[in-house]
């Protein structure tokens, strides 16, 4: 049976999480196939969430939260809620709340956060070296995965930035 185990995880494909600062979701993809598609709030104007792709680097059941000498264990009182997925950008990840008001916002430290019930879910669907892709615009690809149009503005950069690396080879 711990063989199986082994092989099962070993044989696991790599799953892409993809958040949409703009639209406040995140989903799950597997193969170009959407698992799951959850709300969330992402940073504050003040303390905005990073761009860009990241890995998962940890993943805690009922995590203790400190901050600025503030030690905050497991419960309702937590800001962390009942699971951490840790990035490979030092304080950053994605976890519950005790602020469910707070989901569908620009609200948090720079973190991803989410429904309590969704990042149980989220945490069953992700794993150790899964990519996380945060984008701060609404760009061709997070239209495609969303829905509605992309950004004008995203387009045209992206477009632009292509376009200067490709003639610069």
């Amino acid at each position: 049976m711990a063989q199986q185990t082994a092989t099962t995880l070993a044989e696991r494909v790599k799953r892409q999480v993809v958040i949409s600062v703009p639209d406040r979701k995140l989903v799950v993809m597997e193969g170009g196939a959407v698992l799951g598609v959850f709300p969330v709030a992402v940073g504050a104007e003040v303390s905005p969430s990073p761009n860009g792709e990241f890995e998962i680097v940890s993943r805690l059941t009922d995590p203790t939260y400190y901050h600025s000498g503030v030690v905050i264990p497991a419960g309702t009182d937590n800001p962390l809620g009942p699971r951490w997925v840790g990035l490979n950008k030092k304080g950053y990840g994605i976890h519950g709340t005790n602020m469910p008001g707070s989901i569908g916002k620009a609200a948090s430290h720079g973190c991803i956060r989410m429904r309590n019930r969704d990042i149980v879910q989220f945490f069953a669907l992700v794993s150790v070296g899964d990519t996380v892709e945060i984008h701060g615009q609404r760009d061709e690809e997070i239209a495609e995965i969303f829905g509605g149009e992309a950004d004008e503005s995203a387009v045209a950069l992206a477009h632009s930035a292509s376009a200067g690396s490709a003639g610069g080879q």
